[in-house]
């Protein structure tokens, strides 16, 4: 059995014994909301299947339509590879490169053939092999917010982010096995200078999680020590993590049909390091896409299967991710909108060209919303039932994105929690066994009775149903003597609990003490040079 299949199988057996393990965090009817994180009950959101068939948004027509308009643009138009080495390596792979331009022009056969090359399924591999993650085929993973500039807090409003406020937000992702990995820095911690941010981050993530983690391709020298760091933090040598792919990177195209030097730059060293690369554009429809959704679907293909024939050309066979991040733009302000009936669309056709050609999917939780309110609770729902009809494998955004993106919110992330465990309770598969199916307790009660007092009833009423992590279920008089909490103060309470009983997870002292001698020695150097 392969090492993707032993993690597919381990979350089927998790899914299949749901029914006799309902004890879920949170208090529902008010009670001390957050208690009960470390149930091993909660061990089964390790994994999570999508039972359910993927929505097919596209016919096979229009499928065949998109994807064919794609490889034309590709054939006719090209794309701009803003990287000299990237421009050879596809020159000797038979791409088209006009002289004195930047750019590149694929025949449709060669982009096939590369695109045929990449392994569709794999394992992304953490420190703890409890947590190696399924990306691909039912799997999903969740990866919290990443990349925000500002996060916020009810206490201490929206503010530009720390140190200390991306630590706390890595701490947060550990205390919840939905959160599979983390996408990023959840915040950027501005009070750390560009040259050296990625080393202290890098380190915190290896410290204070023992779940995968990304790196950011902002030059070959970042991911060159980001590699080094992933490799030290797992214990292993240089062969065994390029056997074992065990960092990712999401690589965006720089639409319209550009990709930009630094981005080409972390293909080559992730890719040829045999480690995850997320190809995803992100085309905004009516800004930098074509306002039709259609439209902004053949951009965004075009540019993602160019990407993954890349990756394909620096090394055949390493793990590639098809991303999409399609939505629209509001027409009256320009502005990104997000959680939009457009963006589902977007989302669902998406998953349908990513398994056209055999890949894992990725896509994103998002919502346009400023605050905690009904906005960001309904956006961030419909994108996420558009992912899982869609079929998303690999969900970045999936906690504590705010503000389209701008904002790392800590209020929103337990919200998000709190939903995205509704969604993977949603996909337990419905318990039909003759127990399930309550015949002996029918029987007992018969017509007119009630169901509280019998023993089939007794035996399951602590774990029988999902007992959400914020909503409030107390009647009008109760809720009102209890102040008339919110939504918001009840994720404003649960976000400080966790946090203050987050616990680290153990890492071998020989580990950190090599880790540690690593940053010392990468900042006596100087990090990477910035122009600030």
């Amino acid at each position: 059995m392969s090492k993707i299949e032993d993690v597919v199988a381990t979350a089927i057996e998790n899914t299949a014994g749901a029914a006799e393990r309902r004890r879920r965090t949170g208090g529902g009817r008010g009670g001390d909301r957050g208690k009960g994180r470390k149930s091993p009950a909660t061990l089964r959101y390790r994994s999570i299947l999508n039972t359910q068939s993927p929505s097919l948004i596209l016919s096979d027509e229009g499928l065949e339509a998109i994807h064919d308009a794609s490889l034309s643009v590709l054939e006719q138009v090209g794309l701009d590879f803003m990287l000299p080495e990237a421009r050879a390596l596809l020159a000797a792979a038979g791409a088209q490169v006009v002289a004195g331009t930047e750019r590149v022009r694929m025949d449709r056969g060669l982009i096939m053939e590369l695109v045929a090359k990449a392994p569709g399924p794999f394992t992304l591999h953490a420190r703890n092999p409890e947590r190696n993650v399924a990306i691909g085929g039912p799997a999903m993973a969740f990866a919290q917010v990443a990349s925000a500039p500002y996060c916020s807090d009810r206490d201490n409003g929206r503010r530009t982010g720390t140190q200390e406020d991306f630590r706390n937000l890595v701490k947060l992702a550990q205390s919840y096995d939905i959160i599979h990995m983390t996408g990023g820095y959840p915040v950027e911690p501005t009070d750390l200078h560009a040259s050296v941010r990625h080393l202290d981050c890098l380190s915190d993530l290896v410290k204070l999680t023992d779940k995968p983690y990304h790196a950011y391709s902002l030059g070959k020298q970042r991911n060159l020590d980001a590699l080094e760091i992933a490799r030290i933090g797992r214990g292993v040598s240089a062969e065994q993590m390029e056997a074992e792919p065990s960092l990712f990177t999401i690589i965006n195209a720089s639409s319209p049909l550009r990709y930009d030097a630094p981005m080409l730059q972390g293909i080559i060293e992730m890719s040829s390091h045999n480690q995850v690369v997320v190809i995803t554009p992100f085309t905004l429809a009516g800004a930098m896409a074509p306002v039709t959704v259609a439209g902004a679907l053949v951009q965004q293909n075009a540019e993602a299967l160019a990407g993954i024939a890349f990756t394909q050309v620096v090394r055949p066979g390493a793990p590639v991710v098809y991303g999409g991040f399609t939505s629209n733009v509001d027409m009256k302000s320009g502005a990104p909108a997000f959680g939009t009936p457009e963006y589902m669309k977007a989302v669902m056709a998406g998953g349908q060209l990513a398994r056209r050609y055999g890949l894992p999917y990725r896509t994103s939780n998002t919502c346009a919303a400023n605050t905690l309110d009904a906005q960001s609770a309904y956006e961030s729902m419909m994108s996420l039932w558009g992912l899982v009809q869609g079929g998303g494998n690999f969900i970045m955004h999936a906690a504590g994105w705010m503000e389209g993106g701008l904002t790392a919110s800590f209020e929103k992330f337990v919200m998000d929690v709190d939903m995205l465990q509704m969604v993977a309770e949603f996909l337990v598969p419905l318990d039909t066994s003759p127990d399930a199916l309550a015949m002996d307790a029918i029987s007992e009660v018969g017509p007119g009775g009630h169901y509280f007092g019998t023993a089939h009833t007794l035996s399951r009423y602590e774990t029988a149903f999902y007992s959400p992590i914020l909503s409030d279920w107390r009647n009008f008089e109760s809720w009102s003597l209890a102040g008339q909490p919110t939504t918001f103060d009840h994720a404003n309470k649960v976000w400080k609990e966790t946090l203050a009983s987050y616990e680290q997870p153990p890492l071998d002292a020989a580990v950190s003490e090599e880790l540690d001698a690593f940053v010392a020695r990468r900042k006596e150097e100087g990090g990477v040079p910035t122009d600030f």
